[in-house]
């Protein structure tokens, strides 16, 4: 028992004699220089945490607000493609009415085609000038015109 006794003393001895050491190398000013950075670190991070916060939530607001208009106008621009792919195919049935009797030559076709092309043409031209952003630029039209059906027929 009293050699543990020894020991414990020796050990306490040993860190005393360490633990004085390190206070002769550490300053006591760097020490209150380094709290302070470190409080004034803390303090930038919360404030960039409160402002990223609110921020979300900025967000989540306007996000929700504009989501019901960004739903509603893609179900309006769904049925409108539905309902002009529903014209042009009746258009293409009606051009075609009684060519099953028949054999559409190439030239019948391309005309028809011209005849599409005209039509959306003359509906973009109406769209433009209603919603003149709706088409950011017109490099669209021309990949359109290049479709191969609308080669001209030798």
């Amino acid at each position: 028992m009293e050699m543990e006794q020894q020991e414990r003393d020796s050990i306490m001895t040993a860190s005393n004699e360490v633990s004085q050491q390190f206070q002769t190398l550490i300053n006591a000013n760097d020490l209150h220089t380094i709290n302070q950075s470190q409080h004034l670190i803390l303090g930038r991070l919360q404030d960039s945490n409160a402002v990223l916060s609110h921020f979300n939530e900025y967000s989540e607001r306007c996000f929700a607000e504009v989501s019901a208009d960004f739903h509603k106008n893609t179900r309006l621009l769904k049925s409108m493609k539905s309902d002009l792919d529903y014209i042009f195919q009746k258009l293409r049935s009606t051009m075609l009415y009684g060519s099953e009797c028949w054999a559409v030559k190439k030239q019948q076709l391309y005309e028809m085609n011209v005849a599409e092309m005209r039509m959306l043409r003359n509906m973009k031209a109406k769209i433009l000038a209603t919603y003149p952003d709706a088409f950011p630029d017109d490099t669209e039209s021309e990949v359109l015109d290049q479709r191969p059906d609308l080669e001209r027929p030798q």
